[in-house]
């Protein structure tokens, strides 16, 4: 889980998402998607999930500069219908399809009631929240995942069935904070508690799975490896995402009524130890968004050590 770094210091989200965006551009990304691209990292920071925030930026502008990684890319659809498509990243970052996806799906699950995308061909999505929550601000259910490319050999251990692959599932509400349940479905942590909560072990091996069957061998990643048919070697992932109309099911005004009140209900409730108060998924980074936007992103050691590295590999001068 992210946390709040000890020490810090507190930088205006708008200084990060200029910076970020400068050195995007740097390294040849047009000015659009270089601010399209910092805003998305910088909400990630601004709602607490610095493991996917500004950074990564770094993580990325070595891609660019290695030629890993497309920074102009042309996102085309390969085939659509009424209620699916499927989109091309054209080996750049998954931010750009994922995001034209969920834009695709939130307006036609509008019209059909349910709407799914895949994506293909382009480098990592970042945190699947990002696109969940363009469909929940439109009263949609939504679910997206992440797959990449695997490599399995026998020797490796059995969480690496689909590496960290990020999941979401997303709930409206009508005046409380949306539930949106944002993960990495398997990692480093999970294995560490085998020992004892075998339970907790077994259900991570079964969502990265998940992930990697929808998220992977649908956008037309085998589970073993092939020569590659792209130019850009960081292309090595694909995403699903799928957004369910609630109306379809039961009056939207009823069932907004009832998420608000199932979640005020929560919050009534006793917190977790060391937490001073309780939330539903979704909640703390919530407060922590419109807390952070006026009082600037708690920026800690490794986070500035990144950001530093980044400026000397764009030449872009840090602003703060």
């Amino acid at each position: 889980m992210n946390r709040p770094p000890s020490p810090f210091v507190s930088v205006p989200h708008s200084f990060l998402a200029d910076f970020v965006s400068r050195s995007f551009i740097a390294v040849g990304l047009t000015g659009e998607s270089a601010r399209f691209l910092a805003d998305c990292l910088v909400i990630n920071d601004l709602r607490g999930v610095f493991s996917h925030g500004t950074r990564l930026a770094i993580y990325y502008v070595r891609q660019f500069k290695r030629g890993d990684l497309n920074p102009r890319p042309s996102v085309r659809v390969l085939t659509e219908t009424k209620a699916t498509i499927r989109l091309d990243g054209d080996g750049g970052l998954g931010y750009f399809p994922a995001n034209q996806a969920a834009e695709w799906i939130s307006s036609r699950a509008k019209e059909e009631g349910v709407a799914a995308a895949v994506t293909s061909h382009h480098g990592h999505i970042g945190a699947a929240g990002l696109y969940a929550r363009i469909a929940v601000q439109r009263h949609l259910i939504s679910f997206v995942t992440s797959g990449h490319q695997l490599s399995l050999e026998p020797a490796m251990p059995l969480l690496s069935d689909a590496g960290g692959s990020p999941i979401c599932f997303a709930i409206p509400a009508r005046n409380k904070p949306p539930i949106v349940l944002d993960f990495a479905a398997t990692g480093e942590v999970i294995e560490q508690v085998f020992h004892f909560a075998p339970g907790l072990f077994f259900r991570a091996l079964g969502l990265g799975a998940v992930c990697q069957t929808v998220g992977g061998f649908l956008s037309g990643l085998p589970a073993r490896p092939r020569p590659p048919s792209s130019p850009f070697k960081g292309a090595s992932q694909g995403a699903f995402l799928l957004a369910v109309d609630p109306a379809r099911f039961l009056a939207l005004d009823e069932f907004l009524n009832q998420v608000d009140d199932y979640i005020a209900q929560v919050e009534r409730l006793q917190p977790a130890p060391g937490y001073e108060k309780s939330h539903l998924p979704g909640g703390i980074e919530w407060d922590r968004e419109h807390l952070w936007r006026h009082e600037g992103v708690p920026v800690g050691p490794n986070h500035l050590a990144s950001l530093q590295a980044l400026s000397i590999k764009t030449g872009v001068a840090l602003p703060f």
